[in-house]
Order: structure tokens, then C-alpha cells, then sequence
């Protein structure tokens, strides 16, 4: 797999301390929490209607990513975080992990 997340992961980081009138992520960090994750519900959305309209899902997919990288990094974690989560559930049945699920 490419390294993008990683390099989106310090982007968005870098985007803290920029200003919200000249960064995109920057001016959502301003905005808050409920401003991003209205964002990814947007984002969430339109992948449902790519999918459906067979049209334009892989990039619908990336926006969706990208403002989940947003939230991750605005709470202070990282695409490592879920790859390792991801990881410590492979191999393992669905229905196994969401039963022993404690959180």
C-alpha cells in the first residue's frame, strides 16, 4: 500500500496551524466537531448515491476517507490508530469481534 496516509495524516496536522481562510481543513478544525462530522455524514451520503447510480464511487470513497481523516486528527489520532484497531481484527469473525466488543 502507498504511504498517502501517512502524508495526509501529517497534512492534516500541519493544518492546525494554519489560517482558516487559506486551508479548507483549517477552517473546519474552526468550525468544530459537528461541522466535521456533518461533513462526513454529507460524504457518507453521496457514497450511498455513487454506489447506487453506479457512477462515481471510488471518488466519493476518497472524500469520505479524507473527512474521516479530518475527524481522526482534530481528536488527536491517526489513520495508524484504525490500521491497528483493523489489524487486531483480522482473522477474526465479524459476528466474534462485535459480540466481545466492550466499547
Amino acid at each position: 500500500m502507498s504511504d498517502i496516509l501517512t502524508k495526509l495524516a501529517l497534512m492534516l496536522e500541519q493544518r492546525k496551524d494554519e489560517s482558516p481562510d487559506a486551508s479548507y481543513v483549517a477552517s473546519l478544525y474552526l468550525k468544530g466537531t459537528n461541522e466535521i462530522l456533518k461533513k462526513i455524514g454529507e460524504e457518507a451520503s453521496e457514497v450511498i448515491i455513487a454506489a447506487k447510480d453506479e457512477n462515481g464511487l471510488v471518488h466519493e470513497v476518497a472524500d469520505l476517507w479524507f473527512h474521516t481523516l479530518v475527524l481522526l486528527a482534530q481528536q488527536g489520532m491517526s489513520p495508524e490508530d484504525v490500521l491497528k484497531e483493523l489489524e487486531s481484527r483480522y482473522g477474526e469473525s465479524g459476528l466474534t469481534e462485535k459480540a466481545n466488543r466492550t466499547s
